[in-house]
């Protein structure tokens, strides 16, 4: 439950430091941002220090930014950002990806610096295997083994015999007694089980941040790849691959992961940021991604998309992302019973 609280937090504090970024970019430009807040309207209370307006809202996921002359309006005012040139534009708008980005590298940094525990962790159970016939799942922590290798060969050493195996599952502590298979199907193991290791040994201030800034790099090209996957079903064959879970699932995950400890929820908040990095990196209206995109489009063609046009693609792109946020969220939650 603290673990899924967490996350909760967590991902209202991705959400409004990302918009920190645009708001930070734009006052350090000198534009007029004329709204900064914490949740989502109808607003609870607000207060005005120098131009801009500060306010709590009673929804409290996230937060935005409002930006005189986002909507075109006020070309003539300097302190306007459609009388910006494309260059400082881009920077304004970019600067809520790159916050994201430093917050998940920085956040890995943190885990790295800390540390955690090592542990096996069942990734996948085949159908009709032994693991499954005793209602092992993925996620679920193989207590008493510290690599893949120990308890491989623990199995290996058991076939044919019935074993005790203690397992966390959700944070709770619970025994099984199983039989691994004498003859398994090649690739499938004697229990049924794929299985990884978890946890890694403390690394100094600078090791953890270079060792933060190279997984972050390579998180986000697997992030890439598995948005392209996305991508490819749902255009060629109209489905959502099974490994992609919308914040229902999120919390799910989060309360495994939080009974291996607390570091683990931290590392999954900080991809989380990573992923909200790349999400908004990519060209698709209604995303930072698309924004960049029309400027795109702009300095090829000499002058502004209209506005709109922009305003239209804008909406059918947003709604899209909330039938697919949908879809996905239906799917968790029907996953849970």
């Amino acid at each position: 439950m603290i673990a899924a609280i967490l996350v909760i937090v967590g991902l209202s504090v991705l959400v409004l430091i990302h918009e920190l970024g645009h708001f930070i970019a734009a006052k350090n430009a000198g534009l007029l941002v004329e709204e900064f807040g914490f949740g989502f309207p109808p607003r609870a209370i607000a207060w005005k220090r120098g131009e801009t307006v500060y306010s709590i809202n009673w929804l409290p996921f996230g937060g935005f930014v409002k930006i005189y002359g986002e909507k075109g309006e006020g070309k003539a005012d300097k302190r306007s950002f459609a009388h910006q040139s494309l260059w400082r534009r881009f920077v304004i708008i970019a600067a809520g990806i790159s916050i994201n980005f430093i917050f998940g590298w920085l956040l890995l940094s943190i885990v790295f610096m800390t540390g955690a525990r090592q542990a096996v962790v069942i990734s996948e159970v085949v159908k009709g295997s032994p693991a499954e016939s005793v209602s092992l799942a993925a996620n679920d922590e193989i207590v008493g083994f510290k690599t893949p290798e120990e308890f491989v060969a623990f199995t290996n050493a058991h076939r044919g015999q019935a074993t005790t195996i203690s397992i966390m599952h959700a944070g709770a502590a619970r025994e099984v007694t199983v039989t691994p298979r004498k003859d398994p199907t090649p690739g499938q193991g004697a229990l049924g089980v794929a299985v990884v290791g978890a946890g890694f040994e403390r690394l100094g201030f600078f090791d953890s941040l270079w060792k933060g800034l190279t997984v972050s790099i390579e998180s986000m090209g697997e992030i890439l790849k598995a948005f392209g996957s996305l991508v490819g079903d749902l255009v060629g064959h109209a489905q959502v691959p099974e490994n992609v879970v919308g914040p229902v699932g999120i919390f799910g995950v989060a309360g495994q992961l939080g009974s291996l400890g607390m570091v683990y929820v931290l590392q999954l908040i900080a991809l989380i940021s990573l992923n909200l990095a790349v999400l908004n990196f990519i060209p698709f209206p209604a995303l930072d991604g698309g924004r960049i995109l029309f400027l795109i489009i702009e300095k090829i063609k000499g002058s502004p998309i209209h506005a709109k046009r922009e305003l239209w693609a804008n909406a059918i792109s947003f709604g899209l992302l909330v039938l697919l946020m949908i879809i996905i969220t239906t799917r968790d939650i029907v996953r849970l019973f």
